[in-house]
C-alpha cells in the first residue's frame, strides 16, 4: 500500500495538534480579514453618533494626503470611533483616516486600521486617566492601550489611534 505523504503529514501534525499534553498551535501570518467600508457609510456612522471629521484640503479623495478619507476604512475602526465617542461624551474630530500621505504597514492608515483625532482636554483626559499607559513607540509617541487592546499614541497635535478591534461595540 503506497503512502501519502501530504496526508500523513497532516495526519501527525492533526494529532499534535489535539493530542493531551500539547499546546496549541498558533500562527499569524497576516492581519486578520476585516469589512471594509466606504467612505459614505463610515460618515453615516460618524453622523449618527455626532463624530465630525476634517481635512486641510477640504476633500475626500483616498489618493490625495491632504484629503480626510473613510474609503475601505475598517468597519472595526468605525465602530471603535462610535464606542469611543459612546463611553467619553467627548466632541470628536477626526481629522485623518485611510488617505495616503500616512506610515505604512499592515496596521496602517491606508488598510483601514487607524484614526487620528484632533486633540482636546475631555479626550486626552479620558484617555490617559482611563486607559493603560505602555510606554513610547518608536518614534517617540507615548502610548496607551485601551482594555479592548487598541492602542492611543498621542502625536503632540493628535491622537493616532489603531483599532484591532470595535472597543466593545
Amino acid at each position: 500500500m503506497k503512502t501519502r505523504p501530504v496526508l500523513t503529514a497532516l495526519a501527525l501534525i492533526s494529532g499534535a495538534l489535539f493530542a493531551p499534553g500539547f499546546g496549541v498551535l498558533s500562527v499569524t501570518t497576516e492581519a486578520h480579514a476585516a469589512t471594509k467600508i466606504s467612505h459614505a457609510t463610515a460618515t453615516s456612522m460618524f453622523r449618527q453618533v455626532g463624530i465630525t471629521w476634517s481635512s486641510s484640503g477640504g476633500c475626500s479623495d483616498r489618493n490625495r494626503p491632504t484629503c480626510t478619507s473613510f474609503e475601505q476604512l475598517n468597519l472595526a475602526s468605525a465602530q471603535g470611533a462610535q464606542t469611543l465617542k459612546r463611553a467619553t461624551g467627548c466632541a470628536l474630530n477626526i481629522t485623518g483616516g485611510t488617505e495616503t500621505g500616512h506610515a505604512s504597514g499592515t496596521y496602517s492608515h491606508w488598510n483601514g486600521y487607524k484614526l487620528d483625532y484632533a486633540k482636546g482636554t475631555c479626550v486626552t483626559n479620558y484617555i490617559k486617566s482611563t486607559f493603560t499607559y505602555i510606554g513610547v513607540r518608536g518614534d517617540g509617541a507615548p502610548q496607551w492601550r485601551s482594555g479592548s487592546g487598541n492602542i492611543y499614541a498621542d502625536e503632540g497635535n493628535h491622537w493616532d489611534v489603531l483599532y484591532y478591534n470595535c472597543g466593545g461595540c
